[in-house]
């Protein structure tokens, strides 16, 4: 059986990894996802200047989501939203996707395209 410390140090190793491929910008900021047992947030990151431009979690959203459970797919479509919109208000339109070492399904995968559908592009 796997213990919870060692899958989270392959998904950290996995982030390491991808974050030397790509970096974001100013103008196409990387779209970071962070997901927990009962939360997912998410923030445009500029890594160049070491800054978070916009960022929205479920956690923050809290009614916004319906009064639902802010762990599972409907949050994460609720944030992707939030912040593909908190974005497009700050004249942002092309980002990189971030997706930490999660795998591209679930509640990453909801967040994602409710961000794309809300006009990101990645």
């Amino acid at each position: 059986m796997i213990d919870a410390t060692s899958k989270n140090l392959r998904r950290q190793r996995r982030q390491r990894r991808a974050r030397s491929r790509f970096q974001g910008t100013a103008q196409r900021p990387r779209l970071n996802v962070f997901r927990s047992l009962n939360h997912i947030y998410a923030q445009l990151i500029d890594d160049q200047a070491g800054q978070t431009l916009v960022a929205a979690s479920s956690q923050k959203l809290g009614g916004a989501t319906g009064g639902i459970n802010s762990g599972n797919i409907a949050a994460a479509h609720a944030v992707g939203e939030a912040i593909a919109a908190r974005a497009l208000e700050k004249g942002i339109r092309a980002v990189v996707f971030d997706r930490a070492g999660y795998p591209y399904h679930g509640r990453v995968k909801a967040l994602a395209e409710a961000a794309r559908q809300a006009g990101l592009q990645f």
